[in-house]
């Protein structure tokens, strides 16, 4: 419950902050007398599909703390955390990054990493996953968690999903204006949008986002194999992160908050995996195995 309160409250946030702010600009005014203002839309799109993606993930730290109870190590209390600090430590160094933040939450075998720049992260496992895994699965994991951080990864999707916001808030408009012209062409009385038009960007926008989605998760499955040949590199040698896939694919991991989902060490596929974050673990095996 506690998630879905955060996820919803912080969507609200950004929606009203994104609306405010288009408001000031004027580039909400794109329905003209004359027809659609294409260039005003543009804008708009971009600033509602850019500035929501942009704001998610200068917040993804704070949120991914406060909606896993992820504890940062801050002095290290035991001898796991004191070698997952060093561990984490000599990782980054090997891949240029500056120190994450290092943290432990409770629950199943999962871990992430997340944070606005390379310099500015934070990994974070789960007690299942330091409980169910040798330290050497456990290194190749959080090697895979720094590669991500190291390949810029959070700012890449961020990237990708602002096109896609973009695209699909622009064409939506445009779809949901002709519609609303079509169904309101012998009534010269209306001025303004009918509820063809709203209607038909509410369904536009469902159906281009589950569209859009696809392509985002494509971008994240490469992103994973990527990862993957990063941890090898950050090892030395393949096999730490061949094992912990295979004790992964055995496991059933921990369930990870909506919006840090796609930065989690697995996932998986199955009949809705043209929407998976995460390729299949044979396929990541198979991936390493032919490096």
């Amino acid at each position: 419950m506690k998630r879905i309160v955060l996820f919803l409250a912080t969507n609200l946030a950004i929606v009203l902050v994104l609306s405010l702010t288009a408001s000031l600009l004027g580039v909400n005014r794109f329905l003209t007398a004359n027809g659609l203002d294409l260039g005003m839309l543009l804008a708009f799109a971009a600033l509602m599909g850019f500035g929501g993606a942009f704001i998610s993930l200068f917040l993804s730290k704070p949120i991914a703390k406060w909606s896993t109870g992820a504890r940062v190590i801050a002095q290290p209390a035991n001898s796991t955390e004191h070698w997952l600090m060093e561990t984490v430590a000599s990782q980054a160094r090997k891949a240029g990054i500056g120190m994450p933040e290092v943290a432990v939450y409770e629950g199943e075998p999962n871990a992430f990493a997340t944070g606005a720049t390379k310099n500015s992260s934070l990994v974070a496992v789960s007690t299942g996953l330091l409980a169910s895994m040798s330290k050497e699965e456990v290194e190749a994991v959080l090697a895979h968690e720094v590669a991500h951080i190291a390949n810029g990864d959070m700012v890449t999707l961020t990237l990708i999903q602002g096109v896609v916001n973009t695209f699909v808030i622009f064409l939506a408009r445009i779809v949901g204006y002709f519609v609303d012209g079509m169904l309101r062409k012998n009534d010269s009385e209306q001025s303004g949008p009918g509820i063809g038009y709203m209607v038909t960007v509410v369904v536009c926008e469902i159906v281009f986002g589950i569209l859009a989605s696809i392509i985002v998760a494509w971008f994240s499955r490469q992103r994973e194999f990527r990862a993957d040949r990063g941890a090898a590199g950050i090892l030395g040698r393949p096999q730490p992160m061949i094992a912990a896939l295979r004790r992964l694919g055995g496991l059933d991991e921990g369930a990870l908050p909506k919006n840090m989902a796609a930065f989690g060490i697995s996932g998986k596929g199955g009949a809705m995996a043209l929407f998976s974050s995460h390729p299949p673990i044979e396929e990541r095996i198979a991936a390493l195995q032919g490096a």
